[in-house]
C-alpha cells in the first residue's frame, strides 16, 4: 500500500472514531437528561396522586402531566420512558374519571393508556422496570370486559407475570402483581409476592411513592393476616 493511501486509510478510520466517540458523548448526555425529565415526572406524579387532596385539581394536574410526558416522547423519539409515563399517565386518568364517574371519558382514556402502553412494550418490556408490562397489567384486570371495555384476567396475568419476570425487584411490578393474585383469590401467591416487595432497596430518588407502595402492601399483609393466610 502506498503512503498516500496508507494516510487516507488512517484518516477515514480517525473519522469514524471520532464520529463513534462524538456519538457516544451526545446519547449520554441525552439519555442523562431525560433520566432527569422521567424522574421529575414520576415525582410529580407521585405529589399529584398521593399528596393532593383536592379531586378536580388532580385530574387536571394528571392530564397536564400527561401533556408533558407527550412532549418529551416526541423530544426523545424510540425511547420507551416516555411513553410509558404518557400510558401511566392516561390510566390515572381514566381511574380518577371512573371514580368521578364519568365512564365515557374512563373508557376513552383507558383505550388510550393501552394503546400507548403497548407501543412501549414492544420498543423496551424492561424499561423502567418493566413498566410497560406492569401497566398493561393493571389496565387488563382493572377495567370491564367486553363489550364495555378490553378487560381479560389472562392477558392481565400475562402482563404482570411478565413484568416479575422482567423486573423481579420492581417495585410496581410485584406491588400489582400481589394485587392481581389478591383479587384472584391467590392469597398464598399475593403474600409471597408482597413480602418479597418489601424486602427491594428504598428508592430514595422516589421517595413519596416508594413509602407510599410500602404503606399499602403493608396494609394489605395485615389484612391477609387477619384473614388467617
Amino acid at each position: 500500500m502506498s503512503a498516500n493511501k496508507s494516510r487516507l486509510v488512517f484518516f477515514v478510520v480517525a473519522c469514524i472514531i471520532a464520529c463513534a466517540s462524538n456519538s457516544t458523548r451526545i446519547w449520554a448526555a441525552d439519555s442523562k437528561a431525560l433520566s432527569a425529565e422521567i424522574l421529575d415526572i414520576a415525582n410529580a406524579w407521585a405529589h399529584i396522586k398521593f399528596e393532593e387532596g383536592d379531586t378536580a385539581l388532580q385530574q387536571k394536574q394528571i392530564a397536564a402531566l400527561a401533556d408533558r410526558a407527550s412532549l418529551l416522547a416526541q423530544k426523545f423519539p424510540g425511547r420507551a420512558e416516555p411513553i410509558i409515563w404518557k400510558g401511566v399517565l392516561l390510566s390515572e386518568g381514566a381511574s380518577m374519571a371512573s371514580e368521578d364517574h364519568s365512564m365515557l371519558t374512563a373508557r376513552s382514556l383507558a383505550y388510550q393508556a393501552r394503546d400507548v402502553l403497548l407501543e412501549a412494550e414492544k420498543i423496551d418490556p424492561t424499561a423502567l422496570e418493566a413498566g410497560a408490562s406492569a401497566s398493561l397489567g393493571v389496565l387488563y384486570y382493572r377495567v370491564p370486559s367486553f363489550p364495555i371495555a378490553f378487560g381479560d384476567t389472562e392477558l392481565a396475568r400475562k402482563y404482570l407475570e411478565e413484568a416479575v419476570r422482567n423486573s423481579p425487584n420492581g417495585m410496581d411490578a410485584n406491588y400489582f402483581y400481589g394485587d392481581f393474585l389478591y383479587d384472584q383469590r391467590d392469597y398464598a401467591g399475593a403474600e409471597r409476592v408482597w413480602k418479597h416487595a418489601l424486602t427491594i432497596p428504598v428508592n430514595k430518588d422516589r421517595p413519596v411513592w416508594d413509602k407510599a407502595r410500602r404503606q399499602v402492601i403493608q396494609e394489605k399483609l395485615a389484612k391477609l393476616a387477619a384473614k388467617g393466610n
